[in-house]
């Protein structure tokens, strides 16, 4: 266990699009890898107790880091155990693969993550955003995260994070100073044919809709109004019974499938993906956002809230919705 941050392994100036499935943004002013909750856990108590900026990545599915870099340490955690007792309870490292935890508990006969088949995120950017999908999410399965807050390390219960729909604590304007190392979660027993037919048809569903160019995953959160819902002619019966519109609907059905700025294109195969098509920068990315936005709300009068997170250093953003725009 280190004790303290090891700056000879500290980066200047790292380069973050390679970190970011989007392969988009600036750099890391410092920058580090931990391979285990413990150097995790070191850094951030150093961090916390200075009072230093420092950003924690996992797979860098669901941010978009500054053309303007990221301030202070940015951390790659790349911790990758997972364990799975007899009795359905599940320990696994925040740095592990979503799929991976899927997996894992697939093969030892435990149902109830078969939706995070496919997600490419880490553990811990599915808590952050309580990454969910076909009626289900992270947050109903966990028992504790341990985390380290004000500079100590400790378990805490679920309740901790605040989760609610695609959202938790720590995605809130100015969010506590706060890492997490690992989880706890207890699933329930079931067959693991069941399981694995269950998890491939979610993956075909995804396959068929997702484009394959970079992209973040879904770009928007889904909007959740049962009269807003039920008035939509276009939207399927099982959409207005739930009163949950999907974001990807509204931005097709407004006409923006196919529309580019600069390197950025809102995908023809799936609305609510924008996809990095010809090198574009996080600048490009976030003026089509804006824009979708802006061309949403004039149409349906709702405004699309963001699942991506934007890193870093924004204060200089503003929408470049002058240069060409075409399909």
């Amino acid at each position: 266990m280190i004790t303290a941050i090891d700056w000879g392994k500290v980066e200047r100036k790292k380069p973050l699009a390679p970190f970011s499935t989007l392969h988009a943004g600036g750099s890391a002013e410092s920058f580090i890898i931990a391979r285990t909750p413990d150097e995790l856990a070191a850094l951030a108590i150093a961090s916390q107790k200075e009072g230093w900026d420092m950003t924690i990545l996992g797979s860098g599915s669901n941010i978009l880091p500054s053309d303007d870099g990221v301030f202070g340490l940015v951390v790659v955690y790349q911790a990758q155990s997972i364990t799975v007792d007899p009795n359905g309870m599940v320990h696994a490292d925040c740095g592990s693969l979503f799929q991976n935890l899927f997996l894992k508990t697939a093969q030892a006969g435990l149902q109830g993550l078969q939706f995070a088949v496919g997600i490419p995120g880490s553990v811990g950017g599915a808590l952050v955003s309580n990454a969910g999908a076909y009626r289900s999410e992270v947050s109903s399965f966990l028992v504790e995260i341990e985390v380290v807050y004000n500079g100590e390390r400790k378990w805490v219960p679920p309740s901790f994070l605040e989760f609610s729909y695609r959202d938790s604590l720590l995605r809130r304007p100015n969010p506590p100073k706060c890492a997490m190392l690992r989880l706890r979660m207890k699933l329930e027993r079931g067959r693991a044919k069941d399981v694995f037919d269950e998890a491939r048809d979610y993956q075909r569903q995804r396959i068929s809709k997702q484009p394959p160019s970079a992209s973040a995953g879904s770009f928007f959160k889904n909007v959740n109004d049962l009269n807003f819902a039920q008035s939509l002619d276009f939207l399927p019966d099982r959409f207005k019974a739930s009163g949950v519109v999907p974001a990807g609907y509204l931005i097709e059905q407004a006409g923006l499938c196919g529309l580019r700025h600069g390197g950025a294109m809102v995908s023809r195969l799936h609305a609510n993906f924008l996809v990095n098509v010809a090198g574009a920068t996080a600048t490009d990315i976030r003026s089509l956002a804006e824009l979708v936005k802006r061309k949403v709300k004039a149409t349906f009068g709702v405004t699309l809230e963001e699942e991506v997170l934007y890193l870093g250093d924004w204060s200089a953003f503003e929408p470049r919705l002058n240069r060409p725009l075409g399909s």
